[in-house]
């Protein structure tokens, strides 16, 4: 998407502070856009929803660390539309304040799950971990401390906005650490189906009967439609009902795909399309 001159800014939100992960995304894939951080991702929901952004840019999956919970809760209720999938290959940095060693250093700022993922280099280091709400964050508090026992980790981005020294980078343990981010817009702006690969993500409830989630997904292997996803979660709190997120290869006007969606409307109680967007090229890598 591209604005003219004369048009306002289009601004897409994030959760976090301003040299998170989620910001540099925006960034790469949306330039000319005005990011905007949000504390939570209700906000970041929030905004969109409400007109303040035109769009929002959410993790969803890391490869190491597993689903986003708050994301799978958010999205069933939310009448917000995926409208494309973006990866990002996470990469971490040891950022101190200027001039400091890292022979004083004590603590190491950051996210839980940065944290958890650069163990190495903490253990190494013999630092004590304490968990900040957001690694940008973290950088910030570093930053504004002037401690030289603290450092944070963070993405170098973070580094350059909060005038932090970076010691190292490339600091995780795992070179494939890369988290998956799905963008959410206001309108329903479903890709043409020779748009080439197609990603199909939907919400649906089984209804309560002996082997119905079985039979429901039945359709797509005898259509021969490729399901990349399935995650499951209570509604309501109630243990008897449950409520699943899938995403499949391939457009809803694909036969396959059509004859499986139709299939499935039989064992289901509801089926919510929540986006038919292209597949990004990193799931060929």
């Amino acid at each position: 998407m591209t604005t003219s001159p004369s048009s306002p800014r289009r601004r897409i939100a994030y959760q976090g502070e301003p040299g998170a992960n989620s910001h540099l995304v925006c960034q790469q894939h949306y330039p000319d856009w005005e990011s905007v951080a949000c504390a939570s991702f209700e906000d970041v929901f929030a905004a969109v929803e409400s007109g303040d952004t035109d769009l929002a840019m959410i993790p969803i999956d890391n490869s190491i660390a597993g689903r986003v919970a708050d994301i799978h809760h958010f999205l069933p209720t939310s009448d917000l539309h995926i409208v494309a999938e973006k990866f990002l290959r996470i990469q971490f940095a040891l950022m101190v304040t200027p001039g400091t060693d890292v022979s004083t250093l004590r603590t190491v700022h950051s996210h839980v799950h940065a944290l958890g993922q650069c163990r190495g280099v903490i253990r190494e280091l013999g630092l004590k971990a304490v968990v900040s709400g957001d690694t940008a964050g973290a950088a910030r508090e570093v930053a504004e401390a002037q401690d030289p026992t603290q450092a944070a980790i963070a993405p170098p981005l973070a580094a350059e906005i909060y005038g932090l020294e970076i010691l190292r980078n490339d600091i995780e343990d795992e070179d494939h650490n890369t988290t998956r981010f799905i963008v959410l817009s206001r309108d329903f702006e479903q890709a043409s189906s020779d748009a080439g690969q197609i990603v199909t993500t939907f919400i649906f409830n089984v209804r309560n009967l002996p082997a119905a989630l079985y039979k429901a997904l039945g359709g797509f292997a005898t259509n021969g439609v490729n399901m990349t996803k399935l995650e499951s979660y209570m509604v309501g709190g109630h243990f008897t009902a449950t409520q699943f997120l899938a995403e499949v290869d391939g457009h809803p006007d694909d036969p396959g795909v059509r004859n499986a969606l139709e299939e499935l409307a039989f064992f289901t109680t509801e089926v919510k399309v929540l986006g038919v967007y292209p597949a990004d090229a990193f799931r060929n890598n």
